[in-house]
C-alpha cells in the first residue's frame, strides 16, 4: 500500500503519534494519535499490498481472532483512505 504523504511516527509521553512533515504538513496541520494496533498496522503499510497481508501479520503478533484482526485492519485502512493518506 502506498502512503501518499510524509509522516514520522513519534512516541510522546507514552503515546504514539503520526506527525505530518513535508507535503503532508500543509494538508494535515495536526498530530494523529495511534493505538498500539494502529501503530503496528501503520508500520506494515510500506511492505504489504493487501489488507489480508496485514491481518496475517496481526495474527502472528497478537493473540486475536481473524475476525477482530480483519475488522481492526479494515477500519484503520478505510480511515486512511478516506483522509487520502494512502492509495
Amino acid at each position: 500500500m502506498k502512503i501518499r504523504f510524509e509522516f514520522v511516527k513519534r512516541d510522546i509521553a507514552g503515546e504514539t503519534f503520526l506527525v505530518p512533515i513535508g507535503n503532508g504538513s500543509a494538508k494535515f496541520p495536526g498530530l494523529f494519535a495511534l493505538t498500539e494496533v494502529a501503530s503496528f498496522i501503520w508500520d506494515q503499510l510500506p511492505e504489504v499490498q493487501t489488507e489480508d497481508e496485514i491481518v496475517d501479520r496481526l495474527l502472528n503478533e497478537y493473540d486475536v481472532t481473524r475476525e477482530v484482526a480483519a475488522a481492526d485492519t479494515a477500519e484503520f485502512v478505510a480511515k486512511l483512505r478516506e483522509m487520502e493518506i494512502i492509495d
